[in-house]
Formats: C-alpha cells, sequence, structure tokens
C-alpha cells in the first residue's frame, strides 16, 4: 500500500535538478571501509579521506595511490541499485539536471557508472568526484552544478544514502532524500525525505 504524499513529496518529485551520491545510492555499496582503513593504517573510526588530506604532501601521496587503486577495484564490482536505471530514465525523459556527487576519484567513478550501465544519464562536466571541489559533507560541489545549469535551490535535490549526503544538502539549502534499503533514517534533522526504494521517486 503506497503511503500517501506529503507537499514536501510532491515538491521534491517536481524538482527541475537532482544530484545522486553514487556508491550506496544509485549503487549497491560494496566498499568494504573497514578493508580500506587497515589497509592504510588507519584507526576505525577515522574518516579516510579526512585523515589522508591531514597529512603532508609526502606521506599522503602513496596512500592516494592505494586509495585510488582500492577504489578502482570496488568499481568493477559495482551492480546497480534496484530502481536506478528506471528513476534516472524517467527524470531524463522529463527533462531534468542530472548530477553525480562522489567522494570517489574520476577513474572510479565512471567505471562504476560504465559498470552499472548509468553513464549515459550523465553529461561528463556534471559528474564531480573529490578532485572537482572540496568533498561532501562540504556543500562546493552542489552549489558548483547549481551554478553551472543556474539553478535555484528551492527547485533542486540531493539524494544520499550517508550523512555527508544530507548534511552538504543542508548546507547548500536544497532539498534531501536519503535512502535506506531497510527504512532506517537517523538524521531526521537532515533528511526531507526517508525512502526504501529509488521507485519512490518515480511521479
Amino acid at each position: 500500500m503506497k503511503i500517501p504524499l506529503n507537499e514536501i513529496h510532491k515538491k521534491i518529485l517536481a524538482s527541475k535538478h537532482w544530484i545522486f551520491d553514487m556508491d550506496g545510492t544509485l549503487t549497491i555499496g560494496v566498499h568494504d571501509f573497514d578493508m580500506m582503513r587497515s589497509e592504510l593504517g588507519l584507526a576505525p573510526d577515522q574518516g579516510i579521506l579526512e585523515a589522508v588530506q591531514a597529512m603532508s604532501p609526502e606521506e599522503a601521496a602513496p596512500m592516494w595511490e592505494k586509495i585510488d587503486a582500492m577504489e578502482y577495484y570496488f568499481a568493477s564490482l559495482a551492480k546497480p541499485m534496484p530502481g536506478a536505471f528506471e528513476l534516472l530514465e524517467h527524470l531524463q525523459k522529463k527533462g531534468v539536471n542530472l548530477g553525480i556527487l562522489t567522494r570517489n576519484v574520476m577513474p572510479a567513478a565512471l567505471h562504476t557508472l560504465k559498470t552499472c550501465n548509468l553513464i549515459h544519464f550523465f553529461t561528463p562536466t556534471d559528474i564531480l568526484d573529490r578532485a572537482s571541489c572540496e568533498p561532501k559533507p562540504h556543500p562546493a560541489g552542489i552549489s558548483l552544478l547549481l551554478d553551472r545549469w543556474g539553478a535555484k535551490t528551492t527547485d533542486s535535490v540531493m539524494v544520499g544514502d550517508y550523512l555527508f549526503d544530507l548534511e552538504a544538502g543542508r548546507a547548500a539549502k536544497v532539498a534531501t532524500v536519503h535512502i535506506n534499503t531497510e527504512a532506517q533514517y537517523p538524521w531526521p534533522h537532515m533528511t526531507d525525505w526517508g525512502i526504501g526504494h529509488l521507485n519512490q521517486l518515480i511521479d
């Protein structure tokens, strides 16, 4: 049984500018972050990008190489999230702007999208990686895409599966959608709409 949509949900569905996280949102999350931290010698609770960014350039250089290699490996294992193709096809037919904002490096991001047969939904310049702007949770990537599109924040939405996605959306003053396949939404103060399946975004 479908849950009736409220006014916020209806406004989100009518948005003309959509920005998506990639891993865990448009694709099924396969990254083993605990393994990655272990391989890098980082503490279990450390943010990987933040920890390496805090290092000296000499110390960080080999770490970035390891991270890039691990991300590319996980990209080869990527599978589309159920409903991703259908949602993107639906939005493309509506003529909305579609963007990707990922904390991955660009080769891994493109490899992921190609592996999942989702690459053709996005203009290359509308795919932003961690080198394109300050990574999430910073809102720079969202602002960059909205400026490029000439978009209003009131007509835009950020869709993601993790707190950083929602924080970036909130900071950029766009609507936020949290996808969690187990219907668990632990950040209600950052979330305008919690969904369990991407098909909920097909109006």
